[in-house]
């Protein structure tokens, strides 16, 4: 045997024990060795393959840099090794995702035309696609029974289990991005769906740029992170790093990245190249104050001059029932208490009661649009009967007001003038939620939070509501 045909071979038997240099091998132009970005991929996901420390591996990376056709590659390369493997995986449309499966096939399909190019089986001789296997989405290893399924959201799964998952690139753009329904979509689908799929012991890689904090990327790191089954590891790489360097010059210089950055807006760039969710760059509450204590006198008494309670009920099934107690100290609201919550009348009426109660609320501003009314009774029936309490007066008030008009023009107000509890995030973390993820731009999927918020600050501004008044005796 001479000396070339000994080094064909031992580059071949590197590229079946090193996931790099299958890609290196496949692809030279491109997976080259100094490319450091590239050898951290492949190691990180043949490390993650092959070890029990984790079982989900969440990948941050920007456009064009590899990170699809690396996890194309992972499928030959896994299928090459263990051809018993089960893969699923998932992209934001059929498109795309049955690109990925036919790429895939026709890899390991490929036949060898030219001695000097290396081809799927000289590395792994004997791999081969089931005959009678011609789908582009679903497909067999001969002697397996359905080693790979390409799907995507409103794509089936039925009958299909994995033992591993890869997505790769659920949204699509920043439409998607400032969408909240679709967001949600894409979780349920993924919740509901493919981890359905997913056999004992399986695994999941999502490789995405990230776009949103609540992206699926984003809702699986705060999933994850508190379920006891998984395992997360979070890679995450930026185009331009922190010392000023690009990741990859070659591939993105800084000159590119500034045109693409002026190009389309600095939101939208950070997001894509920077894993810098858009939603933190187009939040309506940019910085909120807290305070540690409420506001009291050198004899420790309270300094608040009323304490009173601003109510927006459900106006629709999905909606929540918001409902905040707040002290006032010098025109200023200090938040107290609050109630967010989709549950039904029966629960939320006496709820609220019980808290205007604790809380020892002066006025109760009730908005009375779609049966805000009914519950601003039913609530003053509930202070008299249960409680006793006459020192309570609640106001029912229709608004007809632009609600998003509203909120917008309150914003600074709010930002300026309303103080929440110090660990406010851990005590009413939902309604946390919709107040700092609220978007100035786009699709809100919610806007109850931010709405009562702004009805504060009206009343802080102007004065409580008088017509519609209910004296509770």
């Amino acid at each position: 045997m001479n000396k070339d045909v000994i080094i064909k071979q031992a580059k071949l038997e590197l590229a079946r024990r090193e996931f790099f240099y299958y890609c290196h091998l496949m692809a030279p132009d491109f997976y080259k060795s100094d490319r450091e970005y590239l050898v951290t991929l492949c190691n990180e996901l043949q490390s993650f393959f092959d070890s029990n420390e984790h079982n989900v591996l969440i990948m941050n990376m920007p456009p064009r840099h590899g990170k699809s056709r690396t996890a194309q590659l992972f499928v030959q390369w896994i299928l090459g090794n263990d051809p018993t493997q089960k893969i699923m995986t998932g992209s934001y449309n059929e498109t795309l995702s049955t690109m990925f499966a036919k790429n895939v096939r026709n890899a390991i399909q490929e036949q060898k035309a030219d001695e000097d190019i290396v081809v799927y089986r000289d590395i792994f001789p004997g791999r081969a696609i089931k005959r009678g296997d011609s789908t582009m989405s679903l497909w067999s290893l001969a002697g397996q029974f359905n080693s790979y399924l390409a799907t995507s959201p409103g794509g089936t799964a039925t009958g299909f289990g994995c033992s591993l998952m890869i997505v790769d690139d659920i949204i699509k753009n920043a439409e998607e991005a400032y969408n909240a329904n679709v967001k949600e979509q894409h979780w349920e689908w993924f919740t509901n769906t493919m981890l359905s799929r997913l056999e004992e012991n399986g695994k999941i890689i999502l490789i995405m740029t990230r776009w949103a904090s609540d992206d699926l990327a984003g809702r699986a790191i705060s999933h994850f992170k508190h379920d006891t089954k998984f395992k997360p590891k979070i890679i995450t790489m930026k185009a331009l790093q922190d010392d000023g360097h690009m990741l990859c010059d070659e591939v993105l210089s800084y000159d590119s990245y500034l045109a693409k950055k002026r190009a389309m807006g600095e939101d939208i760039a950070s997001a894509n190249y920077q894993q810098e969710p858009i939603d933190l760059k187009g939040c309506l509450y940019t910085t909120l104050k807290t305070y540690g204590s409420p506001p009291v006198n050198d004899c420790g008494q309270s300094l608040f001059t009323e304490i009173k309670n601003y109510t927006d009920t459900a106006d629709e099934g999905e909606d929540y029932l918001c409902s905040i107690c707040y002290g006032v100290y010098n025109k200023e609201a200090y938040i107290l208490d609050v109630l967010y919550t989709k549950k039904g009348m029966e629960i939320t009426e006496p709820a609220t009661a019980g808290m205007l109660v604790r809380n020892k609320v002066n006025n109760a501003d009730i908005e009375s649009n779609n049966g805000g009314r009914g519950f601003a009774r039913s609530v003053s029936t509930i202070l008299r009967n249960q409680y006793q309490d006459s020192k309570c007066i609640i106001r029912p008030f229709h608004q007809s007001k632009n609600k998003k008009a509203r909120i917008l023009s309150n914003s600074t107000w709010v930002m300026e003038h309303i103080y929440f509890p110090m660990n406010w995030r851990d005590k009413w973390p939902e309604f946390y939620e919709a107040v700092t993820k609220y978007q100035r731009e786009g699709k809100n999927k919610h806007d109850d939070a931010p709405d009562a918020l702004t009805g504060i600050a009206e009343r802080c501004c102007m004065g409580s509501v008088q017509s519609g008044r209910i004296n509770i005796y």
